[in-house]
């Protein structure tokens, strides 16, 4: 249960972030005549309600492991997968450094995971 809790996250951190830039609007917020408009689009609203089910389940997630051990692991994947996300579903460029960045994040969270 504990993996299936952190692929979920992974997967709703990156699919929210992903979605969120895809939308391009960040919302609109307007107070006329004390009324209060808030208007987004359904792709970006569609990112924020998963980015939002992503910090529910890492606010569990924390709560099973020692935070020290699990919040830089989730994280680092998440960075790296959000990286892969963003050069295959934005089409954002990459070089060199990106990449390698990536390895070395990924090395870490494999270091981490070494038994000394």
């Amino acid at each position: 249960m504990r993996i299936v809790m952190i692929v979920l996250y992974l997967i709703f951190t990156v699919a929210g972030l992903i979605l969120m830039k895809k939308g391009g609007n960040a919302g609109t917020v307007t107070a006329t005549s004390g009324e209060f408009g808030f208007s987004i689009s359904w792709i970006s609203a569609l990112g924020f309600l998963c980015y939002i089910i992503s910090f529910l389940l890492f606010t569990r997630i924390i709560m099973m492991f020692n935070v020290s051990y699990i919040s830089p692991i989730c994280n680092g994947i998440a960075q790296a997968c959000i990286v892969i996300a963003s050069i295959v579903f934005l089409k954002e460029q990459y070089s060199f450094y990106t990449l390698g960045g990536a390895a070395l994040i990924i090395a870490g969270v494999i270091i981490m995971n070494l038994k000394g």
